[in-house]
């Protein structure tokens, strides 16, 4: 059986440094094109994807394809995937699956194969966590705490994430909120209530850069989530009590850094961090193999991405209103 052809719309950070070497990196699925108008990622597409079609518009790759990865901006997420949708073509869309809920809703209603690329799923430390928690090593949950804390007190005037436009999508709750709920539902489900705060810290910020999540899930657990780019001090990446035990760890996963250097799964230590299970980014496109050629279950179902939507659109809400937000009975 051939390869499936995958055609990634965006050749940024997303596109190049996760993406693509995950692609390449996993048997039975292939890099066959790479969609952008700027010359210099261009070049390096080329130069790294020789077999590769590099084209300056999706409209150039349909017929080359199989799965097209949406790897671009926020705002091009929906539009993209609409029409890939109605060519047939199923679709990875990179977190978050929309600017809105609204769009998200939109662009699901399709009944398009698409999933989303969750990739914090596989992050070593919450897979470490995961189990734990399923072999019962840490007794009743009582509270999860989970920080990306960064220390970048100058705006990047260039990014397109630090721009005010609601069109762009931009802001850490939809940029690392994305991550940090999805987390906390696959743990311990969908959660009843939502209180938030965001800020916009530094100066000339035109979206939020300092935010704080709580949410209620049933049986009482408690999630405190943080994301920060003015935290020169961070806290404990995981910080969970349990009634037997608790779990804490320090440190981002390092998987994304060993992709940026050239590390590939497969290599001598990739994904290992000191004390946990190492992570398996890679395992979400063998899950998007399985999917389209052996009919296995979508690696991340699609209707998870657009709850963890409404909680991110509750939060903000929630901080415009100054309250907590119901969600019993939403999932």
């Amino acid at each position: 059986m051939s390869a499936l052809r995958a055609g990634i719309a965006g050749f940024g950070l997303a596109g190049e440094v996760f993406h693509a070497p995950l692609i390449d990196s996993v048997e039975g699925i292939d890099v066959a094109g790479v969609v952008t108008r700027n010359p210099e990622r261009q070049a390096k597409a080329r130069a790294a994807y020789p077999d590769a079609r590099v084209v300056p518009e999706v409209d150039d790759l349909w017929d080359d394809i199989d799965v097209l990865v949406i790897a671009t901006p926020n705002r091009s997420h929906v539009p993209l995937g609409l029409a890939a949708v109605e060519r047939g073509l199923p679709v990875v869309v990179d977190k978050p699956l929309a600017p809105s809920l609204t769009e998200a809703e939109l662009l699901l209603s399709t009944g398009g194969r698409i999933t989303v690329f969750q990739n914090r799923r596989f992050d070593g430390d919450f897979l470490t966590l995961q189990g734990k928690i399923e072999r019962g090593e840490l007794g009743t949950v009582t509270r999860f705490e989970s920080r990306f804390e960064r220390f970048r007190p100058e705006l990047d005037a260039s990014g397109w994430r630090e721009h005010g436009d609601p069109a762009e999508g931009g802001g850490l709750l939809l940029d690392l909120g994305a991550h940090l709920v999805d987390q906390a539902r696959v743990l311990f489900g969908h959660p009843l209530r939502v209180y938030a705060e965001l800020h916009r810290r530094r100066p000339g910020a035109e979206v939020e850069d300092d935010v704080f999540v709580a949410l209620e899930h049933g049986g009482g657990v408690r999630s405190h989530l943080w994301m920060s780019a003015v935290a020169p001090l961070h806290g404990p990446r995981f910080r969970v009590s349990g009634l037997k035990a608790g779990f804490s760890s320090d440190g981002l996963d390092p998987q994304e850094p060993q992709l940026a250097e050239g590390m590939r799964p497969g290599d001598p230590g990739f994904g290992e961090a000191e004390g946990l299970e190492p992570g398996v980014y890679q395992r979400f496109y063998e899950g998007v193999r399985d999917w389209l050629r052996e009919d296995a279950p979508v690696p991340v179902d699609p209707a998870d991405s657009l709850a963890c939507m409404r909680v991110l659109d509750a939060a903000r809400r929630s901080a415009e209103t100054d309250s907590v937000i119901e969600l019993e009975g939403k999932t």
